[in-house]
């Protein structure tokens, strides 16, 4: 197998290896009718009034509809300081611009799902995903790999350093006003999430010449609390699944997209949805992400919460993080499957 699709593609591939050639049902589900048939556009949230006094009462209604409905949105005024994101944007686009060998010293190592490479293979049948991703857990501090985020160049490490201390300080945010406007104990989801597992996964999806025989990322929704995302370069890809519909996310400059992961919608009890979301690839330019996931204490069980089941019935049953994680990367990537593993 090729160890980067970014050096295959340079060679100006004629063929497509079979490896990446989703089913004729995925790849019809990509067609522009279906995608542009709906005209919707994911919500926009603005966190200074989220965290204002006066205008939070409106806003959290504005959030609670969007995480019911929706489970994505594009957080701007989010507070992470835009010159220090681009710099970052900056230095992932290096890092990609490094020769393979340089690259390589990150490579993915058997067995384990951290470093860099292609979508980890679980089962024969797996499709290979049209992207370059380096993967790596941030968070707690003694799960980091030392043969990755301590060995990256200087400059993209302290740069890396300082966005993650960023987000960690935005996600606290956005679990308490998510926790508020769910009418969930504060301390409940602080308990939960602080200091929580993070991880972050760069992908960069190269251009390829028949992008509708392929999938740049597999459907699934993430296994996260929730996903704060970058777009690096300005290309779009990214798209959404609602009310059976794939939805194109248009990006806005400086804004942050947020998305609900099936961590939430179990903790919420069903409540707020995770969404499903896939990225696509065209023929002309190359596509660059970065994805930070924000999830429980390893000590912590991952069930729905007890200020919410006051009011319902549980709907999922409980498993401790730790489980959670195994269980979800010994399974193949494949919508919301593994929610529904997690139903009572």
């Amino acid at each position: 197998m090729e160890l980067s699709i970014q050096e295959m593609v340079k060679k100006s591939i004629h063929e497509i290896p079979t490896r990446y050639i989703v089913d004729q049902e995925a790849a019809v589900s990509q067609s522009p009718e279906e995608s542009s048939s709906s005209d919707a556009e994911i919500p926009v949230l603005d966190m200074k009034s989220l965290l204002n006094e006066e205008t939070k009462f409106s806003q959290l209604q504005k959030l609670h509809s969007t995480c019911l409905q929706w489970g994505i949105f594009q957080l701007v005024n989010h507070g992470v300081d835009i010159s220090l994101v681009d710099k970052l944007k900056h230095e992932i686009k290096e890092f990609y611009n490094l020769p393979l060998e340089e690259k390589l010293k990150y490579k993915i190592k058997d067995g384990e799902v951290e470093g860099y490479g292609q979508k980890i293979i679980v089962s024969g049948d797996d499709k290979v995903d049209w992207s370059d991703r380096f993967y790596m857990i941030t968070n707690p501090l003694h799960l980091r790999k030392p043969h990755l985020f301590p060995e990256l160049p200087s400059s993209f490490r302290e740069t890396l350093e300082a966005y993650i201390s960023m987000l960690q300080k935005l996600a606290r945010e956005i679990f308490a006003v998510m926790a508020e406007s769910l009418e969930m104990e504060a301390a409940e989801a602080e308990e939960m999430f602080e200091d929580g597992m993070q991880s972050l996964r760069m992908t960069y999806y190269p251009p390829c010449p028949q992008p509708e025989k392929v999938m740049g990322l597999t459907p699934h929704s993430d296994a996260s609390g929730i996903t704060i995302l970058l777009q690096v370069n300005g290309v779009q890809g990214l798209q959404v699944k609602k009310d059976g519909v794939w939805i194109p996310v248009k990006f806005l400059r400086d804004a942050l997209v947020v998305n609900i992961g099936d961590i939430l919608e179990i903790v919420s009890n069903g409540v707020y949805k995770s969404i499903e979301h896939r990225a696509m690839v065209n023929s002309e330019s190359e596509r660059i992400a970065i994805a930070m996931f924000f999830s429980c204490k390893y000590e912590a069980e991952v069930g729905p919460s007890p200020s919410v089941l006051m009011k319902q019935q549980p709907v999922f049953r409980r498993l401790n993080m730790e489980q959670y994680v195994k269980d979800f990367f010994s399974r193949k990537l494949n919508g919301k499957t593994f929610l529904h593993y997690m139903k009572i």
